[in-house]
Parts: C-alpha cells; structure tokens; sequence
C-alpha cells in the first residue's frame, strides 16, 4: 500500500507514532511530493503542535507552489486558528490553483462571511452548493450572505430550501422568521417560524426574543 494511504490509516485509527514514521519515510523517498508533508502536518495539528503543522505545510507549498491541497489544508489551519486574513489568502490559492471541489469554495465563502464580506462570500458560497446540491451548510450560509446583502427574495428561498432538506435546522427558521417580519412584514408566517425554531431548539434565545417581539408588535 502507498506509504501516504496506510500512514492515514494508521492515523485514523489514533496509531500517530506509526502514522508519522511512514509520512517521514515518504517524505525521505520523495522530497518533492507534498502530499507526505500535507499528511505529516495534519498529524502534529492533531496532537496539539501548532507551530511545526504550520511549517510542514508551508514545507508543501514550498516544493509545490501549484498544489491546491496544501494551500487548502493550511487555509483549514488558519481558519481553525481564527486567522482569518491568512486562510483566506490561502483558499483563494487554492481556488486558484484548479481545485473544483465544493469545500474549498465554501470555506472561501465562509472565510469571507467570518470577515464580514458577504459580497465577496456570496460567489463562492454559490458555487460550492452548484457543487454540491445536497450541502445543505452551504445552502444556509448562501442564505445568510444573501440577507445581509439585502436580496431577501432569494435568501428566504434558499433557506426554505434549506428547511425543507432539514427540518431540524433551528437556526434556518429562526433567519426565515426574521426575513419574514423585516422584508415581507409577514408577522404570521414569522412567528410561525420561530415557534418551529423554538420546538426544535427551547433554548434559541433568538428566536425566543424574535417571537416575543412579534407577539408584542401584534397584540398576539
């Protein structure tokens, strides 16, 4: 078996001692392929050592400039560090490089929305769920996008869609109900949302507020 497959083997079944002695073996036998440095650095995230994941995936970009992989595991990385500015630099290298894969348009997408860019986050957010029709996290995050732009038509049929896919989706209901009372000052089918977010969640606090709020505006 390729040293890189059994070495992800061994990593997911928590073996990282032997998981790392095969990346570094390949690592040794291909210095120029950046899949084993990628790999190696997903093993040291995984037990807590930042700094050296870091610079084995910068290693990987350093012998593979063009590999979308590694630009798209380090951006994961900034990204789970919350530095966002830098994951964004990378996925979009990623993007850049041919990766046409609905992940890496969605992490774009959601790098841009952490930054509060929903004009740049909407693009790929877009293009991840043409990707992929059945990511439904994707589909929601494109519906919060397009309400903050304000194109609450199209944001309230995504997040129908979205509800429709998954009716235990509680913060859907809860930014369907606030569509519904702020675009469409519809406060029935609001305060009907946020009572099915409220059956799915008790403790949304959101939507408990959005309903009182309703109730209150409306003598209901």
């Amino acid at each position: 078996m390729d040293k890189n497959l059994q070495g992800i083997e061994y990593l997911q079944q928590g073996k990282v001692e032997e998981a790392l002695k095969l990346f570094s073996e390949r690592i040794e036998e291909a210095p120029e392929d950046p899949t084993a440095y990628i790999n190696f650095g997903h093993v040291l995230w995984t037990v807590g050592e930042l700094e050296r994941a870091e610079r084995f995936y910068k290693k990987a970009i350093e012998v593979e400039p063009a590999a979308g992989a590694a630009h798209y595991a380090l951006g994961t990385f900034y990204y789970e560090q919350e530095r966002l500015e830098e994951a964004c630099r990378e996925f979009e290298q990623a993007v850049k490089s041919g990766i046409e894969e609905s992940d890496a348009f969605f992490m774009l997408g959601m790098t841009f929305a952490q930054l509060d860019q929903p004009v740049l986050a909407l693009p790929y957010l877009q293009r991840a769920v043409e990707l992929n029709e059945a990511d439904t996290e994707a589909r929601f995050q494109l519906g919060l996008s397009l309400a903050k732009v304000q194109a609450y038509d199209e944001a309230i049929r995504q997040l129908e869609k979205v509800v429709e896919e998954d009716p235990g989706h509680a913060d859907a209901y809860y930014n369907l109900g606030v569509a519904y009372a702020g675009h469409l000052e519809d406060a029935e089918r609001a305060l009907a949302m946020f009572n099915r977010a409220l059956e799915v969640q008790p403790d949304h606090m959101l939507a408990g507020y959005g309903k009182k709020m309703i109730e209150k505006a409306n003598d209901i």
